[in-house]
């Protein structure tokens, strides 16, 4: 069955970025900025910033299904896309966005949305973008030039339904890894207490003192595509942002360089990003399973335990977790203006943390196992649904549903 196609353009009513401030205001408008959007296209209202409401100029104010894309952020990001649904108080958006207001008797925003959102995971907005240092943007006449599938509009609307709810079985799956995220967290805080108070008053020591080596990767230029099993690859810094290590976030080495198995990561590992935005350095990961041939970047250390009789894998990790820990030690990160935060090896050596009797480690990491196989299990589930997913979305955007 042959879809009617239409530009972008011509079903916008309103298509346009916001605007860039530096400036903060308590009393004023909340600012919809790139934190504010997760990969996947839901809201994440954890962190806002408010400008001030003169800055807010007429037509720049969000309403319930403008469509959000991002237009501007590093290249894997470029394309993420959030429709919003409203809010109790005024929002406004940053120039990292364009906004996409559809003609209500063409285009269904729900629709829409869903399709931009699928072209972000093909990569194709990657694609396109220009790169530049730790930046890639899409320009707006770039997006009004897409061609997209335009069933009529009942149509339209069906399949946003049909994909929405599919999505909802997704999106319950992750609810319940990230349950089983927070259940180890709580496990930590019953058995030791707050790291940063120490209220049980555990040994503290500095990690140069529990740590061999504070090991650096490596960060050549790699193909622009995931490692084949039998190839080498480099991970990305997305194999450990989320907390959770992902072994299907890195790059291809390619054939004419030679790799570096000193730095194959291994099952076991403490991997820790010291260098990100502010919101995103110094997250860790605990490697319960990988892959063969996949180095380290150099982002990325590898926290090696000086003594598994003193300190094990498994309590190193969730105590970095530790947001308030973690809060802690971001402060330490440094850099130029306009450069992503860093955090030095020195810095680090010297950052303090409570070390409880190893038996009580070992009582905790069973624990935390248990935790981790239900992980896994959840995990290899979401996989299967994400598969069944990209092929329901295939087939609503060819006319096959």
């Amino acid at each position: 069955m042959s879809v009617r196609t239409a530009r972008l353009g011509d079903i916008a009513d309103d298509l346009r970025s916001g605007f860039a401030c530096g400036l903060d205001d308590p009393a004023g408008v909340i600012q919809f900025r790139m934190n504010n959007v997760e990969r996947d296209g839901s809201l994440n209202w954890s962190k806002t910033r408010r400008v001030p409401t003169d800055m807010v100029k007429n037509g720049l104010t969000l309403q319930a299904g403008d469509i959000l894309l991002n237009a501007t952020n590093s290249p894997e990001l470029v394309g993420k896309t959030a429709l919003f649904v409203g809010a109790d108080e005024p929002i406004t958006f940053s120039n990292h966005f364009l906004r996409l207001r559809t003609k209500a008797e063409v285009a269904e925003p729900a629709y829409l949305a869903r399709w931009l959102r699928r072209q972000f995971e093909l990569g194709n907005f990657k694609a396109m973008c220009r790169s530049w240092v730790n930046q890639a943007s899409i320009t707006r006449d770039q997006v009004s030039n897409l061609e997209f599938p335009l069933p009529p509009l009942d149509e339209q609307k069906r399949i946003a339904a049909i994909l929405d709810k599919a999505d909802q079985l997704r999106q319950k799956r992750r609810q319940a890894i990230a349950l089983l995220d927070s259940l180890t967290q709580s496990i930590f805080l019953e058995m030791f207490g707050d790291p940063v108070s120490n209220p049980r008053a555990w040994p503290e020591f500095a990690l140069g003192e529990v740590l061999a080596e504070i090991e650096s990767g490596w960060s050549p230029s790699c193909l622009d595509r995931q490692a084949t099993p039998s190839e080498w690859g480099v991970l990305k810094l997305s194999a450990v942002t989320s907390g959770q290590f992902v072994e299907t976030e890195q790059k291809a080495l390619p054939q004419e360089l030679e790799a570096r198995p000193r730095i194959e990561v291994r099952q076991g590992d403490v991997l820790f990003t010291r260098k990100n935005t502010y919101d995103l350095v110094a997250a860790c990961a605990l490697v319960k399973g990988v892959r063969p041939k996949l180095m380290l970047s150099d982002l990325i250390f590898r926290l090696v335990i000086r003594d598994n009789r003193t300190l094990l894998p498994t309590y190193l990790w969730a105590c970095l977790s530790n947001p308030r820990l973690r809060s802690q030690i971001q402060l330490l990160a440094g850099g130029a203006a306009g450069s992503m935060p860093n955090i030095s090896k020195e810095k680090l050596r010297g950052f303090r943390i409570p070390v409880p009797k190893i038996e009580i480690q070992r009582v905790f990491a069973d624990r935390a196992n248990k935790a981790f196989v239900g992980q896994a299990h959840l995990g290899a589930h979401n996989q299967q649904i994400d598969t069944l997913f990209a092929s329901l979305q295939h087939r609503a955007f060819s006319g096959q549903l």
